[in-house]
C-alpha cells in the first residue's frame, strides 16, 4: 500500500494561518512560523480585548454619572445608594445616557435619591 504524504494538509494549514496574518508587516505575513506566532498572539489579545471593552464602558458610565450627580450636590456613591433606597432599578448605561441627553430626568432622579438619603 502506498504511503500518503502530508504535503497537501500541511499546505492547507499554512495557508489558513497566512490568510489570518494578511496585512501584518514583514515576515509576520509571509513566513509560516512567524505568522503563526503573530496570529496566536493576536487572537489571544482580541479575546482579552473583548473582556476589557466591557470594563472600559462601565468606567465611562460611572464617570459620567458621577459628574452629573456632583452637579446636583451628590457623590456617585451617595446617588447610587439613594436610588437603591428609592427602589429605582436603572442600569448604569441608561443613567449615563440620561446624564448626557436628558438633564431634567436625571435631575428628578437626583432629587429622589437626595430625599431618600436625608
Amino acid at each position: 500500500m502506498a504511503r500518503i504524504k502530508g504535503g497537501m494538509n500541511a499546505r492547507k494549514k499554512h495557508n489558513r494561518v497566512l490568510r489570518l496574518a494578511k496585512g501584518y508587516r514583514g515576515a509576520r505575513s509571509k513566513q509560516y512560523r512567524i505568522a503563526k506566532q503573530a496570529v496566536m498572539r493576536a487572537l489571544a489579545s482580541s479575546y482579552v480585548g473583548r473582556k476589557e471593552r466591557k470594563r472600559q464602558f462601565r468606567r465611562l458610565w460611572i464617570a459620567r454619572i458621577n459628574a452629573a450627580a456632583r452637579m446636583h450636590g451628590l457623590s456617585y456613591s451617595k446617588f447610587m445608594y439613594g436610588l437603591k433606597l428609592a427602589e429605582v432599578e436603572v442600569n448604569r448605561k441608561m443613567l449615563a445616557e440620561m446624564a448626557v441627553n436628558d438633564a431634567e430626568g436625571f435631575a428628578t432622579l437626583a432629587e429622589l435619591a437626595k430625599s431618600k438619603i436625608a
